[in-house]
């Protein structure tokens, strides 16, 4: 699909921040009412964007930043040719834009695995957050500090892990954080294509296939259409090696 500027995206009418449905996660840790209330004055509003949208583009720069509020992504960058690796997965919750806000364009793309409906935060606000609020600058700085630690595991499973132990230690991390973010309530399917698993652990889509074969095999996980539903988490995570994400609760803005 066509990349959309998001400079030029229209802001939908605002979902006030004592009704957001993020409130509502258990692993996100409560925000106090004065911090709520500031971000309330920095919200923008929304921005909803439907699956297979390019919502940053790399090399350009944006004049927001932005807070999933549901749905599924994925960020990534590409070669001249085309080739395209995926580097990690949005949820609700996380912050993506950051990098064009401050240095003055994106290092990376992300585009919609799902409908996406962002909050939106102009980049000119961000050092109100810094000189008003320093817990809520630290929050922003933690999950920075977050992703780079899940990127880091995603280099090592990459680097060093084999085919079918990367390949189950992806899943699992999916499996976990659309848990956590309570995205397979009444839906257990994680909407990926083999072509994303491929592009995320630099598989061909021939040994990806091979490989979610054999995980169907050890009734790991069950492919099926619209993506993979796992069927048991224990064996992804023996085969991995993987202990799992940390049973802590996570900021949001």
């Amino acid at each position: 699909m066509e990349a959309q500027g998001v400079n030029e995206v229209p802001i939908t009418q605002r979902i006030e921040c004592e009704n957001c449905p993020l409130n509502d996660i258990p692993h996100l840790r409560p925000l106090e009412d004065s911090q709520r209330s500031l971000i309330s004055t920095l919200k923008t509003g929304e921005m909803t964007a439907p699956a297979g949208a390019t919502v940053l583009v790399e090399g350009s720069g944006n004049a927001y930043l932005f807070s999933i509020l549901s749905g599924w992504g994925f960020r990534y960058k590409t070669l001249d040719d085309g080739r395209r690796q995926i580097l990690n997965y949005v949820f609700p919750g996380d912050i993506i834009g950051l990098q064009g806000s401050l240095l003055d364009e994106m290092q990376h793309s992300i585009e919609a695995l799902s409908p996406l409906v962002l909050c939106v935060f102009q980049k000119t606000d961000l050092p109100k957050l810094f000189s008003n609020f320093p817990q809520l600058a630290y929050d922003l700085t933690w999950l920075t500090a977050r992703e780079e630690i899940m990127l880091d595991e995603h280099l090592l499973s990459v680097g060093q892990r084999s085919a079918l132990e990367r390949t189950a230690y992806l899943i699992a991390f999916l499996h976990q954080r659309a848990s956590a973010a309570r995205m397979l309530e009444g839906q257990k399917v994680i909407p990926v294509t083999q072509q994303h698993l491929a592009d995320t652990l630099g598989l061909s889509i021939v040994h990806t296939n091979k490989t979610l074969r054999r995980l169907a095999l050890l009734k790991a996980l069950r492919w099926e259409k619209g993506g993979c539903t796992v069927l048991d988490e224990t064996i992804l995570l023996h085969i991995s090696g993987w202990e799992g994400l940390p049973a802590l609760k996570r900021p949001y803005i």
